[in-house]
């Protein structure tokens, strides 16, 4: 029976998740986290197939999370499930290690589905956004924030989320000024001079709620 560790800050979601695995003879809901200190410790602590990984839990950013799990436990393999829209998030997180990406309006059959292939050592990504990546291919744009690092583009959706240069240092754990700098460069690239119209263009594009 697969042991899968669940990450996610809100209760409910792993109550039901929980409720669905327990239904499935060989998936086991053996453990949860509520923020990314969490994560890290379970990880280390015991021994897991899977991980379904929620990237926006208090704490550390869900890609550096992702990146640590990548360090420690090379062929842990983490299937990301999360708020944000496919297009948007999904090539960043496999790019950083995840095994597969599904939006949490996905159906139940879908997630068990998901976290099956993902088991059985396959990359799991939905057919709507594999049908919209081949789609970008096809007409070559990239919106302006794919040209960010992921480090920027983490920066980028905190302000727009409305945090402040100072917290949002603190909750990546870097200076207020090499995140100022961070800030200047996503402006740069973005090519825009405030915060009021990087908000205006996360919202626009789904990055953030």
């Amino acid at each position: 029976m697969a042991r899968i560790l669940i990450a996610d800050d809100h209760p409910l979601l792993r109550s039901g998740l929980r409720q669905l695995l327990d239904a499935e003879p060989d998936l086991e809901f053996a453990g949860e986290a509520a923020d990314s200190d969490q994560v890290l410790a379970q990880i280390e602590k015991d021994c897991w197939d899977i991980v379904v990984l929620d990237l926006c839990m208090p704490g550390r950013g869900g890609m550096d999370v992702l990146r640590e799990i990548r360090k420690s436990k090379p062929h842990l393999p983490v299937l990301v499930l999360s708020m944000h829209a496919e297009e948007q998030f999904a090539v960043r997180a496999i790019k950083a290690g995840a095994s597969g990406y599904l939006s949490k309006i996905a159906s139940p059959a879908e997630v068990v589905s998901a976290i099956r292939k993902v088991l059985s050592g396959r990359k799991y990504v939905s057919t709507t956004l594999a049908e919209t990546l081949a789609n970008k291919l096809e007409d070559g744009q990239r919106p302006p924030h794919e040209l960010l690092s992921d480090r920027e583009f983490q920066v980028m959706c905190k302000i727009a989320s409305g945090k402040t240069v100072s917290q949002i240092a603190a909750e990546i754990g870097l200076s207020v000024k090499t995140i100022s700098t961070y800030r200047s460069r996503v402006l740069e690239k973005m090519n825009m001079r405030s915060n009021a119209e990087l908000t205006r263009y996360a919202i626009q594009q789904g990055l953030v709620d």
